[in-house]
């Protein structure tokens, strides 16, 4: 199963991550990635950056060490409205935005709570993805989720660090919410979630899920740059245009 985008990386902007932009490019070069997105926490997790940070981001050249880049955030989901912790005119400005739960701003308290936060920001119309959505402490109705992502197209993301040693038991998890997903229709997104370079284009975990599930290919939208760009045009975003004659 080919992999050429990473959707999901850190720079030491993130407060707990320790490489570069140009360090996980050069990491993204290295593995024979043709795209990766820059997916810095935003603002209400401990250590990340202001929101002018995110804004500034058009200063980022479209190609690093020959390698696309993607101008985006991991944003967090702070209430279960679906709100997230960035201004919609600066999410407006970005190329790729992921929502996820993380304990430090959104404390896990049920399981009805957690579906309805999740549920209402795929609604929101702001988000492209749900990061890293196997985490056992966010309980929640997969199948409603999943058939509501699958409803508004927001992807699904299947994240390599929560198949490893983050968020200890999502892997179970990440397995059932794969078979809801190939069952509804979903698309999915795949994530390294790499916090250090050489974890950028990891995807080996990923890989072996998607093929125990025997995860249809046409779901998987990281196969290929043009793919994800082709998402991005459905939801409005006019970042294709950027990498038009680009020969990938």
């Amino acid at each position: 199963m080919q992999i050429q985008v990473d959707t999901h990386t850190h720079t030491l902007s993130s407060g707990h991550a320790y490489s570069t932009i140009i360090e996980n490019s050069q990491a993204a070069a290295a593995k024979g990635l043709k795209m990766f997105c820059n997916t810095d926490h935003a603002s209400l997790m401990p250590g990340a950056p202001h929101f002018w940070y995110f804004a500034n981001q058009r200063v980022l050249p479209r190609f690093l060490n020959g390698v696309a880049v993607l101008r985006g955030v991991e944003a967090n989901i702070v209430n279960t409205a679906g709100e997230v912790d960035l201004d919609k005119t600066v999410l407006a400005k970005l190329d790729w935005v992921i929502a996820s739960l993380h304990e430090p701003v959104f404390k896990p308290t049920t399981r009805l709570d957690h579906t309805e936060a999740l549920i209402n920001t795929i609604k929101s119309g702001v988000v492209d993805a749900i990061g890293h959505p196997g985490n056992p402490n966010y309980d929640f109705d997969f199948e409603k989720v999943i058939r509501t992502a699958a409803e508004y197209n927001v992807l699904v993301e299947i994240n390599n660090s929560s198949l490893g040693r983050s968020r200890v038991g999502s892997a179970p998890r990440c397995e059932d919410i794969a078979m809801i997903a190939k069952d509804v229709g979903a698309r999915i997104t795949t994530g390294s979630d790499a916090h250090f370079a050489a974890d950028v284009g990891n995807f080996s975990s990923i890989q072996t899920l998607l093929g125990h599930v025997n995860f249809p290919q046409e779901l998987i939208t990281t196969q290929h740059p043009q793919t994800l760009l082709a998402f991005l045009t459905e939801r409005g975003k006019l970042v294709e245009e950027q990498y038009q004659g680009h020969k990938w």
